[in-house]
């Protein structure tokens, strides 16, 4: 049998969560088993005994019957293909690009077609200069499954990608916590520094949907909403299902801040107990009557306006507090929350409780943040808070 007869695109729906519309699509090519039914074509394409210039060549077909399929289509979002960057190594005229061919061939408006470059292989140079090529003419430029590899990290710094597409793994690991959530969280904002837009893939339940969301991604994709089928449908499709999971996130997030901005106004109270204590003589025991148990203080130490510790670390746990000296005399002055505190004051916006951003501690590696306040003239109060009260 011929392969190439057994093998098609199908279309996987890329959804928008703020408007709620399909916006892309992206195709995926496919072929019947023996039984008839419908499966990747994953496993041919990853197979090591067939040639390379057969596969691009299958590849290459592919891609025609879904950009064709694509023009007569009644859809005026995006169409992602996917590239294997370990073929474009193979490419001889960066003149005469294929897709570039197609998309005239049918003509397709450019602006209307991203480039996902996929795996980690392939020469880094030739990267840069094809992408900077569909970019001259008018394509947007995808990098697959980001967090897969390290090797992702420099194709990023390189490319400057329009998208990046959270690999699927390190998303779904992601929302069960942990470094994983870490790792979505600092690509999230990595994107935002850099004007790339974060596609979340994998997306299977409510949760991996909400969970995209408060890690302020934009697009959505997965079996939540569909698997790639052979069909383009309708833009808003989906958006009675995006509303509903929208609210729901909305509703449950709203219970999550209010019980946080309570907890503050604890934290806040809890703070005023050791300013006052602290404007004189203290005792560790009497500090421990106050219900600091639930409030997820670590420990707290002073400094002076040089950013000198000038105490120790006064440690809370099991109900107590102990103190450790090993950091007397440590300087935290050039940490975010000890200049920004100085520079609140210099505008005369003073006796405000400056918060850091999430950190993981290196004593008990807990992931924490630093409140930072001014006690007196010559002293600033920090204490060390578990991330997950605030």
């Amino acid at each position: 049998m011929n392969p190439e007869k057994k093998l098609f695109p199908y279309f996987q729906p890329i959804v928008g969560a703020a408007s709620g519309t399909i916006i892309g699509y992206e195709a995926l090519a496919r072929q019947h088993d023996a039984n008839g039914r419908v499966i990747s074509a994953g496993e041919l394409f990853s197979s090591p005994d067939i040639a390379a210039d057969q596969l691009i060549a299958w590849d290459r077909m592919v891609r025609r019957l879904a950009l064709e399929q694509f023009s007569q289509a009644n859809f005026n979002g995006y169409l992602t293909l996917n590239i294997s960057a370990a073929w474009i190594d193979r490419i001889t005229d960066f003149n005469s690009l294929p897709t570039l061919l197609m998309l005239d061939e049918f003509t397709i408006d450019r602006s209307r077609i991203i480039i996902e470059i996929t795996e980690s292989k392939g020469d880094l140079d030739n990267l840069v200069e094809i992408a900077a090529i569909y970019r001259r003419h008018g394509l947007k430029i995808a990098i697959d499954d980001f967090g897969a590899g390290f090797s992702q990290l420099e194709r990023v710094m390189a490319i400057q990608p329009d998208i990046i597409k959270l690999d699927m793994q390190l998303f779904q690991n992601a929302t069960r916590g942990g470094i994983a959530s870490d790792v979505v969280h600092l690509i999230s904002r990595l994107a935002k520094r850099t004007g790339c837009r974060i596609v979340c893939e994998g997306v299977e339940t409510a949760d991996d949907f909400h969970f995209g969301l408060n890690c302020g991604a934009q697009y959505m994709q997965g079996y939540l909403f569909s698997p790639a089928t052979a069909q383009f449908k309708q833009p808003l499709h989906y958006q009675q299902q995006i509303s509903s999971l929208r609210k729901t996130f909305l509703k449950k997030t709203l219970v999550k801040e209010e019980r946080k901005i309570q907890f503050i106004a604890h934290i806040k109270d809890l703070v005023e107990v050791l300013r006052k204590a602290l404007e004189t003589d203290f005792n560790l025991n009497q500090l421990a009557a106050h219900p600091f148990e639930k409030s997820g203080v670590l420990r707290f130490y002073l400094c002076d306006n040089e950013g000198d510790q000038i105490s120790s670390n006064f440690n809370f746990a099991d109900s107590k507090w102990f103190d450790d000296d090993t950091q007397l005399g440590f300087n935290w002055a050039w940490r975010p929350y000890f200049y920004q505190l100085l520079a609140l004051e210099s505008a005369k916006d003073c006796y405000r409780i400056v918060t850091s951003e999430r950190y993981r501690d290196v004593n008990t590696d807990i992931l924490c943040k630093t409140l930072s306040l001014r006690l007196d003239d010559e002293r600033i109060l920090l204490i060390d808070i578990a991330a997950e009260w605030l």
